[in-house]
């Protein structure tokens, strides 16, 4: 795909940035089952994502373009492995952000609060993009509005979501 950067090279930069900052959220997007790729070049994707710890990734799988130059390349990977690839890849991801959120049990953060409803207030990270990523769940919230920044502590965690109580 033309891609010129080595998974090395990025992961030593990842490692720089979490340096300097270490509540960095990174995410990235990746193609699987692009024409000739190999299992074996697959493998080192799924390796490249559990050494990176990349906090948001979304992936989809290759499908042709108009005009694309890669329509006419050779070893096009059939659908039904382009699939599978993708829910290895998702799985992993999955596993990587659970692993990633669970560290932030205990800590404090600052939130924007999008709504409240009866169970509490529905907010994000600074981290999250609306209608893309996961949702901090405050519970006894109501007293927060939408629009609200609000500092939680977070309480509990899964593979997408955090919950909260307010600071």
């Amino acid at each position: 795909m033309k891609r010129p950067a080595s998974s090395e090279n990025v992961l030593a930069r990842i490692r720089r940035w979490r340096e300097v900052c270490p509540d960095i959220a990174l995410r990235s997007t990746f193609i699987v089952g692009f024409p000739g790729e190999t299992e074996e070049e697959f493998d080192e994707l799924l390796d490249f994502i559990e050494a990176a710890q990349l906090d948001r990734v979304g992936a989809f799988a290759y499908s042709p373009v108009a005009g694309a130059t890669a329509n006419d390349l050779p070893d096009h990977v059939p659908p039904e492995v382009q699939q599978e690839r993708l829910g290895r890849l998702m799985g992993l991801q999955e596993e990587v952000s659970a692993g990633r959120l669970a560290r932030k049990v205990g800590k404090t953060m600052r939130v924007l609060v999008d709504e409240v409803d009866g169970e509490g207030a529905i907010a994000r990270s600074a981290a999250d993009a609306p209608e893309i990523d996961g949702l901090v769940y405050v519970n006894s919230g109501q007293s927060l509005q939408a629009g609200d920044f609000a500092d939680v502590r977070i309480v509990d965690s899964d593979a997408h979501d955090l919950w909260a109580e307010p600071v």
